[in-house]
């Protein structure tokens, strides 16, 4: 049996501005106090070296062994928004010394000079995301930054012997206010083991019915993203409000044992920090237009078939250039370099995705403001001893969502507390060549957000508290 709990606790975020958010006489539109903001600086003719940017991340657990490296892609960024994303051929290495590889670790390294907003980042592999980030916020006499995120868990697709596309995506606008041209170079390095173990054998034991273990890494990745090409744009799905439901069809080959959805989440424009938005019945009793509303509360619901599998309750990821850049330099806010993804297990389900026929999953966020960019990966287990595997849902529960809003205010001053609980639980079998497996997906929701207006709407104090924990247990009979 193996269990794997993922928390993710966020505290976040405490504000208290010494200026005002809400005049009533002059309301100041939100964008300019939560948007984005360019910093002025002299420009300097001195040789200065650029100042090195970084995010606080827990290190890569390297193997003691020489990484075999390529160098990808360099490409400069400037007029670059909507404009299709720059692109190479990539093949698996072949002037290696190994042909194995026991962690294999991306690389993104670019530089940037003048002013300029902070920008989205994504690179996919056959459509396939690999890594989000937002872009340092650069300064007059230049800025340098590197970011490194181990990548092992696409390993069937790095190591395919097919010729693929890999595409990088940064929206860059280049003008009198924001001259700064992002200069990019991707890497990957590939470290063989120290053992001859093979990297995609690495498993955990379950015990059924014989010795047979799961392999950690999927055997095979299906991209649920728009197609490249034809495209004008970064391959994730749009979804601009409450109500849109951006939808992408898939087919799973017959003999899988595992499926697991992979999530990538990330936003811009009017909801790039909801925990602090405001409630509607706040603005409208205030005549306040101009400010994202809908509550501090959003979720990403994920279906299939019409039907809930999970949901996802994303991180609060501040970049680089909102509410005060001097407060990002030279250390990011948290993930803000490396946006994190969100796993769902969806193997109780494949008694119903096991036909041969395509399957509709589809993404909506409650909520939402524009803009969201959802992608994902279908990380696909493959059982090599059979033709075709077959499968039930035993049971599933989904809670109906909890969304609980005490609002007690007064003209522009009051307290606003919004409590959101969620659990989704699904059991179900798959028949395999090692025997009949038993999985029991588990995702429990729980959310707090206390929201004080004071000083005549002059200050706001958010105080979110976020939890998730996720459960998978798979068991023999």
């Amino acid at each position: 049996m193996d269990s794997k709990f993922l928390p993710f606790v966020l505290l976040f975020l405490l504000l208290l501005l010494s200026f005002s958010i809400i005049s009533a006489a002059i309301p100041v539109p939100e964008a300019v106090i939560f948007g984005q903001h360019l910093t002025s600086e002299p420009t300097t003719t001195n040789d200065f070296p650029p100042s090195t940017f970084s995010e606080v991340m827990k290190p890569i657990q390297l193997p003691n062994t020489k990484a075999c490296s390529t160098l990808l892609l360099q490409h400069d960024f400037g007029n670059s928004y909507g404009s299709p994303p720059a692109s190479v051929q990539y093949t698996r290495p072949s002037n290696c010394s190994s042909t194995d590889f026991t962690k294999i670790v991306l690389e993104w390294n670019a530089t940037c000079k003048g002013r300029q907003l902070s920008r989205i980042i994504g690179i996919w592999l056959s459509g396939a995301e690999l890594f989000r980030s937002y872009t340092a916020q650069p300064r007059a006499r230049g800025i340098v930054w590197t970011v490194k995120k181990d990548i092992t868990r696409y390993y069937s697709l790095l190591m395919s012997n097919k010729t693929q596309t890999l595409a990088v995506y940064l929206g860059n606008k280049v003008d009198n206010h924001t001259n700064g041209v992002y200069h990019v170079n991707v890497s990957i390095h590939y470290y063989p083991p120290e053992k001859k173990t093979k990297t995609n054998t690495k498993t955990t034991t379950l015990h059924v019915n014989s010795d047979h273990v799961f392999k950690e890494w999927a055997d095979l990745i299906i991209p649920i993203s728009q197609n490249l090409p034809p495209l004008n744009d970064a391959l994730w799905l749009k979804i601009y409000y409450s109500n849109d439901v951006k939808t992408k069809q898939f087919a799973i080959p017959p003999n899988v044992y595992r499926v697991v959805l992979e999530v990538y989440v990330s936003v811009d424009e009017a909801d790039q920090l909801w925990p602090k938005n405001f409630p509607n019945d706040y603005l409208s009793a205030n005549n306040l237009t101009g400010y994202p509303g809908n509550g501090p509360f959003r979720e990403v619901v994920v279906s299939l078939d019409g039907k809930i599998v999970g949901a996802v309750w994303p991180f609060t990821i501040v970049s680089t250039g909102a509410i005060n850049p001097f407060l990002w330099r030279p250390i990011s806010g948290i993930r803000a370099f490396d946006l994190p993804s969100y796993d769902i297990e969806i193997t109780p389900l494949l008694g119903s995705l096991l036909n041969g026929k395509l399957h509709d999953i589809a993404f909506s966020v409650t909520n939402a403001f524009n803009v969201w960019l959802i992608d994902a990966n279908l990380h696909v287990w493959l059982d090599a001893k059979s033709e075709k595997t077959k499968g039930m849902l035993l049971n599933q529960t989904i809670s109906p969502l909890h969304n609980s809003v005490n609002s007690n205010f007064t003209g522009f001053v009051g307290t606003f507390v919004t409590s959101v609980q969620r659990s989704i639980k699904s059991t179900g079998w798959v028949e395999t060549s090692f025997g009949k497996v038993v999985t029991e997906s588990t995702q429990d929701f729980n959310l707090s957000n206390i929201m004080v207006m004071g000083h005549e709407g002059g200050a706001q104090t958010v105080n979110q508290q976020l939890s998730l924990t996720t459960v998978w247990i798979p068991s023999g009979q």
